[in-house]
């Protein structure tokens, strides 16, 4: 089996979002706008599945997440992180669970989501919001999962060394000589390029500076 970092919660969670959060936004526009009825039968319709399908890869989710949570290396700061994204996720996810049963009784009933279900898949979106946001505080503020961060070489001036691409390659270094500068912005080749001997060509000034030193210096007959 490929190995995840932690294991596979990183990528279960990111269908979590997507298909939840798909999912109350078509319940939104499917109750909201004035559309056709046929097109809001049809969002409806979308909303519904994503939700059934979302809800059963979140139990995915949150198995693969509380195994993370008991298994990933922390220290304190990122022990009070993970727990307050663990306790989120429990919440969340009951409240789409309880969502995902009214949604199959209305839809065995043949019924239409109305203004309570409405406001309860927009308080269950916004619990997602905020496990979504501190799972991400967990990872990118402390560091949990993660086995090795990016190496930073620092520049004399407190900037970091890095590569360029793209455009960025024509910038020109605060260090580079002025008379190199322009040229660098537009693009322009500053490299010194060598001739072969043969073919370089030779200054006069050069030619006439070793024809005076031949001619001074003595000579011996």
């Amino acid at each position: 089996m490929i190995e995840i970092i932690p294991n596979w919660h990183p990528i279960l969670v990111h269908f979590t979002i997507g298909l939840l959060a798909t999912s109350v936004v078509f319940f939104l526009l499917s109750k909201l706008l004035p559309v056709s009825q046929t097109l809001k039968s049809n969002w409806q319709v979308v909303a519904h599945w994503c939700l059934w399908v979302g809800m059963a890869i979140t139990l995915l989710t949150v198995l693969a997440g509380y195994f993370a949570y008991n298994s990933v290396a922390h220290d304190t700061p990122s022990h009070a992180a993970m727990t307050e994204h663990r306790n989120w996720a429990f919440v969340t996810a009951a409240a789409f669970a309880f969502l995902t049963i009214w949604s199959i009784v209305l839809r065995l009933k043949k019924r239409i989501p109305g203004y309570g279900f409405l406001i309860g898949a927009l308080i269950s979106g916004s619990l997602l919001a905020s496990t979504g946001w501190h799972g991400g505080e967990a990872v990118y503020r402390y560091g949990l999962g993660v086995m090795s961060l990016p190496k930073v070489e620092e520049n004399s001036d407190g900037g970091h060394a890095s590569h360029t691409h793209g455009e960025e390659a024509k910038i020109p270094s605060k260090n580079m000589p002025e008379s190199q500068t322009q040229h660098h912005a537009e693009g322009v080749d500053t490299h010194e390029h060598t001739q072969p001997e043969s073919t370089k060509p030779e200054s006069g000034i050069k030619n006439k500076s070793a024809k005076e030193a031949h001619d001074n210096t003595p000579h011996a007959h």
